[in-house]
């Protein structure tokens, strides 16, 4: 069994202001994100748990909000590639 790892990232450029991921292998176990628009962000929360990494990057990489080249869901990516080079 492969040991859960706990990785937070400050996302840049959205509302959130904190994303607090647990991550077993390449797996989502579990992710918080603190701020943002609550509704969205809990539906992202719930719908990336359980599911490979990668899957859920090139699932969200590059979806903007409000005219700011990035959003939460994209920011989601861009921490789940920073874990990838930090742990894999």
């Amino acid at each position: 069994m492969k040991n859960k790892v706990k990785f937070e990232y400050i996302p840049k450029g959205v509302c959130s202001m904190k994303m607090v991921f647990e991550i077993e292998g390449k797996i989502i176990k579990n992710l918080e994100i603190i701020g943002g628009c609550p509704g969205n962000t809990a539906g992202v929360a719930l719908l990336v748990k359980e599911r490979n990494i990668d899957e859920i990057i090139n699932m969200l990489k590059g979806i903007p909000c409000r005219g700011r080249g990035t959003s939460c869901p994209d920011q989601v990516s861009k921490a789940l590639e920073e874990y990838k080079k930090k742990y894999l």
